[in-house]
């Protein structure tokens, strides 16, 4: 079977083509790859090449296929799987695999198994570690958010706290207590907003920050003051371009500071920030992953000694936060559609990884098997007056709040031009 795929060649060397994939193995599967978010750990590989620790040596002679953020269906099961998965099953992946210790990433490491590609082979690898997952919601786009929420839902199991006198680590946010979303309107921050107020575990305050009012006033027309307060949570939107960003965000819990607080930009001066604001036993979470490998930000040792002050950095989710992730998504608990602002088709994969951080706005969303120029949902009315797709995509959008949605996927899947191979 043939497959029209993104691949890495090099630093700065991706490229669109079409080759044979062999036939698969029977501890291998198949697979129909219909949409897939590009991350900035993608542009990050893309730039390095195999300076990076997940992509090979010989990427060269062997290049393999970008993205791992990807959703669609089963189409062939290798006959060790056939118990357990079948044609027509529609899947999510959780690409940090963790395979005996190997960095071998689906989107780094395979040259057959990547999202970025219409359709790709599923090493052994996946389903032995549990990471082929199911999925029930009705959007593929779902399917592709998952990974990043998993990261996310991590990200709040991984924090922890303790009680004086005791070593226990007793892991998770405080449940109504003090939280900070510092830098959080971006599109991961939209997603820990959703997350913060729909999990099982939930703060009483919520903070979310940025210095972009614009940004803010989005995130507060997505998820609203009035929705976190029906789950218990009050919800306050804080621009900290001001001259006492600090003095600000204590004045909200009444000096007590906060008792979880996460860090979604990798700046020194927003690291800082978090540390000042911690509450006794506060627990900063270093969220965004940097570029530069010699990040550095003051930190309070005062407060590590005698407020039990602590940090912790997560990179990525576990397969059990991706089940949590599709499983809340399949409740409807999390509606992670506020994070995509651009759709495009798979034509539109390289350049728009080799430019992800020039481009604003949130995720962008790949459909492999369509053509088309990367847009802006914000944009959809105006090219709309040109093109009738865009028009009814304007109209299905405007319907959900400006928002992408399960409506919008499939008159796209169903009208858009479809990808040359």
């Amino acid at each position: 079977m043939k497959t029209t795929a993104v691949r890495l060649h090099g630093k700065n060397d991706l490229r669109l083509g079409t080759f044979e994939l062999p036939q698969i193995k029977d501890d291998e599967i198949l697979v129909k790859n219909v949409s897939d978010s590009i991350c900035m750990s993608s542009y990050k590989a893309a730039i390095q090449g195999s300076d990076h620790k997940r992509v090979p040596e010989d990427i060269a002679e062997n290049p393999i296929i970008i993205g791992h953020e990807f959703c669609g269906e089963i189409i062939e099961v290798g006959s060790k799987w056939a118990d357990k998965f079948k044609a027509g099953d529609k899947f999510g992946i959780q690409p940090a695999i963790n395979y005996q210790g190997s960095l071998a990433t689906p989107g780094y490491a395979y040259p057959y198994c990547g999202g970025a590609a219409t359709y790709c082979i599923l090493p052994q690898e996946v389903m032995v570690m549990n990471c082929l997952l199911d999925y029930k919601a009705e959007g593929y786009f779902y399917g592709s958010l998952a990974e990043p929420l998993s990261c996310i839902v991590g990200a709040f199991h991984a924090q922890y706290h303790t009680e004086m006198g005791s070593y226990e680590h007793k892991m998770g946010i405080v449940e109504g207590g003090n939280c900070a979303i510092l830098a959080g309107a971006g599109p991961m921050g939209l997603g820990a907003i959703d997350y913060a107020i729909h999990c099982d575990r939930r703060p009483g305050l919520l903070v979310v920050t940025d210095i972009d009012q614009a940004r803010l006033d989005r995130a507060q027309s997505i998820y609203t003051v009035e929705e976190a307060a029906k789950n218990g949570v009050k919800l306050v939107y804080l621009n900290t371009s001001g001259e006492d960003p600090v003095a600000d965000l204590k004045a909200l819990t009444d000096g007590k500071g906060y008792d979880d607080v996460f860090v979604f930009a990798p700046v020194a001066p927003v690291i800082e920030q978090g540390d000042a604001i911690l509450a006794r036993d506060g627990c900063l979470n270093f969220f965004a992953g940097p570029t530069n490998p010699n990040l550095q930000a003051k930190f309070n040792f005062y407060n590590v000694h005698y407020a039990s002050t602590h940090i912790v950095g997560t990179s990525g989710g576990n397969t059990s936060d991706m089940i949590e992730a599709l499983t809340m998504i399949a409740e409807g608990r999390l509606t992670p559609s506020g994070m995509i602002t651009h759709i495009g088709g798979l034509d539109a994969a390289a350049e728009t990884t080799l430019n992800l951080p020039k481009i604003p706005g949130g995720k962008k969303l790949i459909y492999n098997h369509i053509s088309l120029p990367l847009t802006a949902i914000a944009d959809f009315e105006e090219k709309g007056k040109e093109d009738p797709l865009f028009a009814e995509l304007a109209k299905l959008v405007a319907a959900n709040n400006g928002l992408w949605s399960v409506e919008a996927e499939k008159y796209l899947l169903a009208n858009a031009k479809p990808i040359a191979e």
